[in-house]
């Protein structure tokens, strides 16, 4: 004899398994319907972006050994030197790196970067017009300036030309001046700023570097340099000007101190200082500290950064730095040591809620590319993965959407530095979110699967 469940028999049957699947500590799994339908909202929702969108910025951090790892191999000049990756950070060459140092003008960098923010931010503009104070225009006659006089109004471009092209002192109290108002508050307003960005050496008492009580060690002026370049881009079409007139009227155009500078290419008097592409960043000199300067270069993919102190005169720190970059040059390569879009062995896939299935397939969401010894071995190591736990992750799920990471250590055999990267694991393909039919049905056989085991258990 046949029995067939009728409509009426099937719905309290249905509802029976359903509150029986919620029983606690019964060891019987458990599910629930779609929350249209009355179930219990998502432990955890995941908010999607587009499927083209590309994945979020990966956090690279490079750990610089306490001890210096270079003894000045090169046999440098110099007082102090660093060599850095500027996409990554990673520290290729350093002497004396730790020590704060009086950086003399290149501490406008530190004002470029104010004065850079503040238009991002909306608080200054290119055309805007500055009046310019007495306290701008009363600056040493010793020092670099434009001779800026009280009352005289010039646009935040013009002053900022005049910084980064010729250093003028001047124009850059005038912009520190637009900002904190005054010298002192804007100086306030640096040394907060170095804080918040980890320039833990630096100790600002100007906004120009006049002064010598100003200290910052050439690590950390590397490090400002990257977040200038990674920031503010822009800061290149300044500071690779060669030359330009402040005021028409002016029988000579400023002239930029950064000899190196390719597009000095052609001039006589620095053929034997410029670099193919070198575009920036700052010179400074103070009788305390010597001839500084903070240069970047880019060829190919790779840009460069790099921080001398302590030059004999103006020339030998552009030598000495062109003793750096054809080290680097000559000697390393870039190397990708783990692939965009690879599997990571021990996070190929992570279980996934109310989806049509079951896990999604998870690979890298960017590469590490480092820079190493030409014909070298490198490896990465995974160090470690992050992903959601059982049941957090819910569907829909789109593809290149940021589901875990994974944490990749590269360490340098000759320096001793390590680089860390954490990378972005994102979603391989796209999952669509199951009907609540087919999540009812999943759940049914759940719960007769638990419960048949939970039986078994018993014997």
């Amino acid at each position: 004899m046949k029995v067939r469940l009728t409509p009426i028999i099937a719905k309290p049957f249905i509802s029976a398994i359903m509150a029986a699947s919620l029983l606690a500590g019964s060891g019987v799994a458990t599910f629930a319907l779609p929350t249209a339908y009355g179930a219990a909202t998502d432990k955890t929702t995941n908010t999607a972006p587009a499927a083209n969108a590309a994945p979020a910025a990966q956090d690279v951090i490079p750990t610089y050994p306490d001890k210096n790892p270079s003894k000045n191999q090169l046999d440098l000049a110099l007082s102090a030197a660093i060599l850095i990756d500027a996409n990554t950070g990673q520290l290729l060459y350093s002497y004396n790196i730790d020590k704060a140092m009086a950086p003399a003008s290149m501490t406008k960098m530190m004002t470029e970067y104010m004065v850079l923010k503040a238009i991002k931010d909306g608080k200054l503009s290119w055309d805007q017009q500055i009046s310019i104070s007495k306290e701008a225009s009363s600056t040493p006659a010793d020092g670099s300036q434009i001779y800026l006089a009280e009352g005289d109004t010039h646009t935040v471009k013009e002053l900022y030309t005049a910084m980064s092209v010729a250093s003028a002192n001047d124009a850059t109290v005038a912009l520190g001046n637009a900002l904190g108002g005054t010298e002192a508050g804007f100086v306030a307003m640096m040394n907060e700023r170095a804080k918040e960005l980890g320039l833990n050496t630096a100790n600002f008492t100007s906004s120009t570097g006049y002064l010598d009580s100003t200290v910052i060690a050439a690590k950390d002026i590397a490090k400002l340099a990257m977040i200038i370049l990674k920031e503010h881009p822009e800061f290149l079409e300044y500071s690779q000007i060669p030359s330009i007139k402040f005021r028409e009227r002016d029988e000579n155009p400023m002239i930029n101190n950064d000899w190196m500078l390719e597009s000095n290419k052609g001039i006589d008097n620095f053929k034997q200082y410029t670099y193919d592409g070198v575009d920036g960043m700052k010179t400074g000199f103070l009788t305390i500290s010597g001839y500084n300067f903070t240069g970047t270069v880019k060829r190919g993919d790779t840009r460069l950064i790099s921080v001398v102190y302590g030059a004999s005169n103006k020339g030998k720190r552009f030598l000495e730095t062109r003793k750096l970059y054809d080290w680097a040059f000559t000697n390393l390569e870039r190397k990708t040591l783990v692939q965009p879009k690879a599997v990571v062995e021990s996070a190929e896939k992570v279980k996934l809620s109310k989806g049509k299935s079951k896990s999604v397939n998870l690979v890298t969401g960017a590469d590490l590319t480092l820079l190493v010894k030409k014909g070298s071995a490198a490896q990465a190591t995974l160090k470690s993965t992050a992903l959601p736990a059982d049941g957090e992750l819910v569907a829909p799920i789109k593809a290149g959407q940021k589901i875990g990471t994974a944490t990749y250590e590269f360490k340098d055999p000759d320096s001793g530095v390590l680089v860390t990267k954490k990378i972005n694991l994102v979603a391989a393909e796209d999952v669509a979110k199951a009907g609540w039919f087919s999540l009812m049905m999943r759940g049914i056989g759940e719960f007769f699967s638990g419960l048949f085991k939970g039986i078994v258990n018993l014997f």
